[in-house]
């Protein structure tokens, strides 16, 4: 483990009830990169994710955060630490207004002054936010409430962001110009993104390094636009 990683996880085991979902996961992210972990359907990419967060329990294995081992920590420990979850279909809450939304993420900070300033910076970064603050969740396009959970989770900032798919059922330009964002906020703020994505193109476009899954095993680990350009490994695992 180098100094300079950010999140370690060796020999990761996961599942649900009885049945491994992950066999064994090995995975390394320096601090202050993307990462993007790519595969078919069915290859246990939210499933990582999930046993990251803590919304799934381990079976084996072990995950450290900064060089801290993070086995039975509560999972509002793990914000505490440093650690934010989009999960696939984004979590907002309908009934909340924007900012009541936002809000959320920053209500375990005892800063409250710092946590206000996030919360404008949150503004500033989505501009469709700050003009529908008073909207309701559900009242927001695909591409807004998108937004709307990234901006929560960001209100915390996290040190480490785990994103999962963050394009689905999103438009094309809405898909761009959320990776754009990705790597704006690892260059501007330093945060590392462990991104879980079907559109391979645009993860392996934004990110540094790609981790290809195959039936809960981590296939291949390499700099991202060496997997763009092997053709067998794309060929056989990713589809294009």
């Amino acid at each position: 483990m180098s100094g300079d990683d950010l999140l370690v996880v060796r020999g990761l085991v996961a599942g649900y009830g009885a049945a491994p979902v992950l066999h064994g996961v090995d995975l390394t992210v320096p601090a202050g990169t993307i990462a993007a972990v790519v595969g078919a359907n069915g290859a246990g990419k939210t499933t990582l994710l999930r046993a990251l967060s803590g919304m799934l329990r381990p079976l084996a294995g072990r995950v450290a955060l900064a060089g801290d081992d993070l086995r039975g920590v509560p999972v509002e420990q793990l914000v505490r630490r440093g650690m934010a979850h989009v999960p696939e279909g984004r979590g907002v809450v309908g009934e909340l207004t924007v900012d009541e939304n936002l809000r959320l993420g920053g209500l375990w900070r005892r800063d409250r002054a710092d946590a206000t300033r996030a919360l404008d910076e949150v503004y500033q970064l989505f501009e469709p936010l700050a003009r529908r603050r008073r909207h309701l969740g559900h009242q927001l396009s695909g591409g807004e409430r998108q937004m709307l959970a990234l901006g929560r989770a960001l209100v915390g900032r996290p040190r480490l962001l785990l994103l999962d798919e963050p394009s689905l059922g999103l438009a094309p330009r809405v898909v761009a110009q959320t990776m754009a964002l990705l790597r704006q906020l690892r260059e501007a703020t330093g945060l590392t993104v462990l991104l879980v994505e079907q559109n391979v193109r645009s993860a392996l476009s934004v990110a540094d390094q790609g981790v290809v899954m195959a039936l809960g095993r981590v296939v291949s680990t390499a700099p991202a636009a060496r997997l763009r350009d092997d053709d067998d490994l794309r060929h056989a695992y990713l589809g294009f």
